[in-house]
Parts: structure tokens; C-alpha cells; sequence
């Protein structure tokens, strides 16, 4: 719930291209769970390499890279109409106004309303939509659908579904301009420059930059300091490539 105690149900956008832009023409677009979850995961993991020498007891992990966030979402799709609070009817097709919304709309389509937007691919993009996954308004995580389980778990007399427990991961989408951008911003290898502050030392934002303090004399002689120990606030210092610093 929000500050003024309002339920603030998960919504869930979907988009035609990987930088967010364009909404998909789908409709509802965004969808909002009928239910909030059961359980909210997210997962981080630093991939290692952990392979050993002939003969060796132990090794020295090494760093191969961080893998993307994901996004663990548990809730259940309902047609008993006996959950409180659920809403399909309204959250799913909020254009329906024939039927009240005490009457579910069918499990079955529920799914395929979820599928469509998460897990079905758009002819025109050739893949499966890019999401927005949004909870109030401090969450909001871009994403696309990684894996989808489902666990029917109630059935009418002749076999429809009556609930479903879904559980849907997400993997975290940065597009590649934008991750390039990211990964690119503190690299050794392009110009930096930065602002001095109070109590800024050059030594320690030449190991910020390049991850080792001892090119600072030559970041000093790059901008015409006669002593890396003293650098005034207010003056912006240039950090160039490595190879430009070298003498």
C-alpha cells in the first residue's frame, strides 16, 4: 500500500523495442496482477571461474563477469472468485463494462492475457515483448520474461482450470547502447573530467579512473600541476587514456 493506505497491485508494461520507447499496442497495456504476489525474489550472482589445475587442492576465483538481476514473481490466477481482493475482470480487461466485476473472467483467459504480453512472441519485433515491471512508485524494474512455470492446482468437473499458481522470472534488460555506455564510463581508456571537491585527492581520483594511484604524476603533469598534493576545489581535472600519460 501507498502512504495514503490505497492497495497498489503490480503492473506489468510491455514495449516494441529494447529502449522503452515505444509501447506495444496490445491491449490492456500495462496489465496490472489480479493479485499481488505471494513472494517477491530477487537474485544476484557474480560469475567465477573456478576451474583447477591438474593436481591443485584450491583455486583462485577469477572474475568473468556479473550476470543481470532477476526478478522472481509468485502470485496465483483465480476463477473461484474467493480470494479477497481479487479483481480479474477489472485488472485484465478494464474495457469490459457488460459483466459486473463479482463475475471472474475464466482462468484460461487470464493466462492467455498474461502470456500475450510477457511470454508471446510479437510478429512485428520477432520476439517476445521488453517489460516494465512496476510496483507503487519506488519499483520499477526493465526486464524481459526468462521462464515461466505453471501450476494448475484446482479444476471444474469437466477438467477447466479453476486457479493457477504462477511463478514468473525476470532477467534484467539494459540495451546495449546504454550498457556499453555503462560499462565504458569509467574506463582507463577514454578522457575523463572531473570536478575537484573539498577534500578531493588527486591521488585518489587517479585510482578511481585507473584503479592504481601511480599514474598520478603523470595525470599532475597532464594539467600543468607542479604538485599532485595540492589541488584546489572548484578546478576540473582531466584524466586522459592511459597511453596518452605515458613518458
Amino acid at each position: 500500500m501507498n502512504q495514503r493506505g490505497k492497495l497498489i497491485k503490480v503492473s506489468i508494461e510491455s514495449f516494441d523495442n529494447e529502449d522503452f520507447s515505444k509501447r506495444s499496442n496490445i491491449k490492456p497495456n500495462p496489465i496490472s496482477l489480479p493479485v499481488n504476489p505471494e513472494s517477491f525474489t530477487q537474485n544476484y550472482k557474480v560469475k567465477l571461474n573456478t576451474q583447477q589445475g591438474q593436481g591443485n587442492q584450491g583455486t583462485n576465483a577469477s572474475y568473468e563477469g556479473t550476470a543481470p538481476e532477476e526478478l522472481k514473481l509468485d502470485f496465483i490466477l483465480d476463477g473461484t472468485n474467493s480470494i479477497q481482493g481479487y479483481n480479474s475482470r477489472l485488472k485484465f480487461k478494464p474495457d469490459v463494462t457488460t459483466l459486473t466485476s463479482e463475475t471472474p473472467l475464466p482462468v484460461k483467459e487470464q493466462l492467455e492475457i498474461f502470456k500475450n504480453t510477457v511470454y508471446n512472441m510479437n510478429g512485428e519485433i520477432h520476439r517476445p515483448h521488453f517489460l516494465k515491471v512496476h510496483w507503487g512508485d519506488g519499483f520499477k524494474f526493465p526486464c524481459i520474461l526468462s521462464n515461466l512455470d505453471l501450476n494448475y492446482t484446482l479444476f471444474k468437473p469437466d477438467g477447466d482450470p479453476l486457479r493457477i499458481k504462477v511463478s514468473a522470472t525476470f532477467l534484467n534488460y539494459v540495451a546495449q547502447k546504454e550498457r556499453v555506455a555503462r560499462e565504458r564510463k569509467r574506463s582507463p581508456d577514454l578522457t575523463h573530467v572531473r570536478l575537484v571537491k573539498a577534500g578531493d585527492r588527486l591521488d585518489w581520483m587517479t585510482d578511481q579512473i585507473y584503479n592504481d594511484p601511480k599514474y598520478v604524476m603523470q595525470i599532475a603533469k597532464a594539467n600543468g600541476l607542479t604538485s599532485f598534493r595540492k589541488i584546489k576545489p572548484g578546478v576540473e581535472m582531466v584524466f586522459p587514456p592511459i597511453e596518452k600519460t605515458v613518458e
